[in-house]
């Protein structure tokens, strides 16, 4: 394997920090969305990971039984910001690559 010299090194981490970089801003546009309870709840939560907006049917909405909502809320939320993790992951992966283990902060 032939050996890279520093400044060439130095020129592929700061592309990469730079793909990163354009990447993140990408995601920050992007959402995913998650239902929980048969789609009584729904959440969308960005790919930087804020929660944008949940919908509740107002059918869902019993007030004897509210802890069900809370807990059916709490699972959409939570799964909408899986699956916005994953979403980076991917993104952020491919650019990466082997170096995401090596534990270099900001990659």
């Amino acid at each position: 394997m032939a050996k890279m010299n520093p400044q060439q090194m130095m020129k592929q981490v700061q592309k990469m920090q730079a793909d990163m970089q354009r990447v993140q801003e990408e995601l920050a546009r992007e959402s995913v969305t998650a239902s929980a309870g048969g789609g009584a709840v729904t959440a969308r939560v960005s790919g930087g990971l804020e929660l944008l907006e949940v919908t509740i049917d107002p059918a869902a909405v019993d007030p004897e039984d509210l802890e069900l909502l809370q807990d059916t809320i709490v699972a959409a939320v939570n799964e909408a910001m899986r699956s916005a993790q994953q979403l980076a992951q991917s993104r952020l992966g491919a650019i990466t690559g082997p170096l995401s283990g090596l534990g270099i902060p900001g990659l």
